[in-house]
C-alpha cells in the first residue's frame, strides 16, 4: 500500500492507486482513437456489483455517453466502467447515442457483467464520430490489460488523458468499526474546465459499505467544496462526469449519516476529491503555478464560493499571476462584480502574507518580496470581507501564452 502518512480523521496512502480498495482491477491501452501512441480506452472493474453514484455536468449539450451512464445507474449500481479519451462523442446525434450503447453492450461481453451495470464516459475532440472499429478493438483487448497492480492502475490513469500533462490520483484510508476502508480516485482534465457539477472526468473507488443515498449525498455535497470550486478557463464541458463505486467489501456496518464514524469517512472522501481538483487546476493548459483564492468574511459559505470563483476565473487576475505582478485592483473589482452582498469600505486582501489592502485603502508593501512570492509554483490570494461568517476556498491557476498556443491546434 505504500508509505502512510497520518491525518487527523483518516490517512493519506501514498503511492496508492485506483485499485487500491478491495475488489477493484483497472487498466488501459492505446486503441487507435488518438493520433499518438498514448493509452486511449480504459476500465474499471468490481469483482462484485458496486453501490454507485454520480453526478455530471449542467451543459445543455450533454455528450452520449452521459445518457447511456445515467441509465445504467437509475439503480444505484454499477460493476464496470470502460473510458476513452481523443473523442468526446459529444453533439454526434443519433449514431453517437448508437455508439455508445455499443461500447456499454461490448465492455459488458468482455468483462462479464451485467449491460445494465456498465457507465461509459469519453473525452476529446466534440462533433467526431467515434472510430467503432477501433473501440471495438480496444475493448475486445481489455480483460488482459486489467489488473490490481500499481503499472495496471497507471495504463488506467494514463488512458483517459487528453492534453493533461501529468495523471491525477489520491487514495486515503478510515477506520470504521475498526476495519481499514480505503477510498481512491483519479481524474483527468487541464482544460475546459469550469465545472458546475463535479468535472471533466473523474472515477472514485472505495470498499466501504454504504447505500446509494448516502453515497449519492456525500458526493454531492464533496463535489460542491472542491471540484465544484476550481476553474482554468471558465468553459464548463459537454462530457463532465464524476463517478463513484464502492464494493462493500471492508465489512463495516453500512455508513449512514447517522454512524459514528461517518465523519471520518466524509472527510476521507472529500479529501481525495479536493487532491484530484487542486491537480486539474495546477495542470491547466500551459499552466505554470496553482493559484488558490481563500474568502472569509462573507455573508454566507454561498456568497464567499460565489466571490472565490470570481476571482479564480479572472482572465485579468489570472493574467496577473503569470506576470507575478501584484496587482490587486484585479482582484478587488473581481470581488465587486461577483454579484454578492460586499462592504466596499471593509475588504482586506493578502497576497500569501504579504498585506496589500486594508479596509478598502492601499497599504505599502515591499514590492521585490511580492514579485518573488508571486514567482512561485502556488500563490495563495486571501479575501477578508469583514462582513459575516461565510468562508470559502477556489482553485485555479495562471493565464499563459502557452494555453492560446494549445486551443488555437487543439485538432490539429
Amino acid at each position: 500500500m505504500g508509505t502512510n502518512v497520518k491525518q487527523q480523521a483518516y490517512t493519506v496512502v501514498e503511492n496508492g492507486t485506483i485499485v487500491t480498495p478491495r475488489g477493484f482491477a483497472a487498466g488501459g491501452l492505446h486503441c487507435g482513437l488518438k493520433k499518438t501512441s498514448r493509452n486511449d480506452i480504459g476500465a474499471i472493474r468490481c469483482e462484485v456489483p458496486a453501490t454507485a453514484a454520480a453526478v455530471y455536468t449542467t451543459n445543455v449539450f450533454q455528450a452520449a455517453p452521459l445518457k447511456v451512464t445515467r441509465e445504467s445507474l437509475s439503480n444505484g449500481r454499477l460493476q464496470a466502467v470502460v473510458v476513452n479519451s481523443g473523442n468526446a462523442n459529444a453533439c454526434t446525434g443519433q449514431q453517437g447515442e448508437k455508439d455508445a450503447y455499443a461500447m456499454r453492450s461490448a465492455a459488458a461481453r468482455e468483462l462479464g457483467v451485467a449491460e445494465e451495470d456498465v457507465a461509459v464516459a469519453s473525452t476529446g475532440v466534440i462533433g467526431e464520430l467515434l472510430k467503432m472499429d477501433a473501440v471495438h478493438s480496444g475493448i475486445s483487448a481489455l480483460p488482459a490489460s486489467l489488473g490490481q497492480g500499481a503499472n495496471e492502475a497507471e495504463q488506467f490513469s494514463q488512458a483517459i488523458l487528453t492534453t493533461d500533462l501529468v495523471k491525477k490520483e489520491a487514495c486515503v484510508s478510515v477506520i470504521v468499526n475498526g476495519k481499514n476502508v480505503t477510498i481512491a480516485g483519479a481524474a483527468k482534465g487541464s482544460g475546459m474546465i469550469h465545472p458546475n457539477m463535479a468535472t471533466m472526468l473523474a472515477f472514485m473507488t472505495s470498499d466501504a459499505v454504504i447505500g446509494a443515498e448516502a453515497l449519492q449525498s456525500l458526493l454531492r455535497q464533496a463535489t460542491n467544496h472542491t471540484f465544484n470550486m476550481i476553474t482554468v478557463d471558465g468553459d464548463t464541458s459537454t462530457n463532465d462526469m464524476l463517478v463513484a463505486m464502492s464494493s462493500g467489501m471492508a465489512g463495516n456496518e453500512e455508513l449512514t449519516t447517522d454512524h459514528p464514524d461517518w465523519e471520518a469517512f466524509a472527510a476521507g472522501f472529500t479529501y481525495v476529491c479536493e487532491v484530484l481538483a487542486k491537480a486539474i487546476a495546477r495542470d491547466g493548459e500551459g499552466a505554470t503555478k496553482l493559484v488558490e483564492v481563500q474568502v472569509t468574511g462573507g455573508v454566507s459559505d454561498e456568497s464567499a464560493q460565489a466571490i472565490a470563483k470570481t476571482v479564480i476565473g479572472s482572465s485579468l487576475v489570472k493574467s496577473a499571476m503569470f506576470g507575478a505582478d501584484a496587482n490587486w485592483g484585479r482582484i478587488i473589482a473581481a470581488v465587486g462584480r461577483a454579484g454578492q452582498p460586499v462592504n466596499p469600505d471593509t475588504v482586506d486582501i493578502r497576497l500569501g502574507d504579504i498585506s496589500v489592502l486594508e479596509q478598502s485603502r492601499p497599504v505599502v508593501f515591499d514590492e521585490e518580496a511580492a514579485l518573488a512570492y508571486l514567482q512561485t509554483d502556488t500563490v495563495r490570494i486571501v479575501v477578508d470581507l469583514h462582513h459575516g461568517e461565510g468562508t470559502a476556498t477556489a482553485w485555479g491557476c495562471d493565464l499563459t501564452y502557452d494555453y492560446v498556443r494549445i486551443n488555437a491546434a487543439y485538432r490539429t
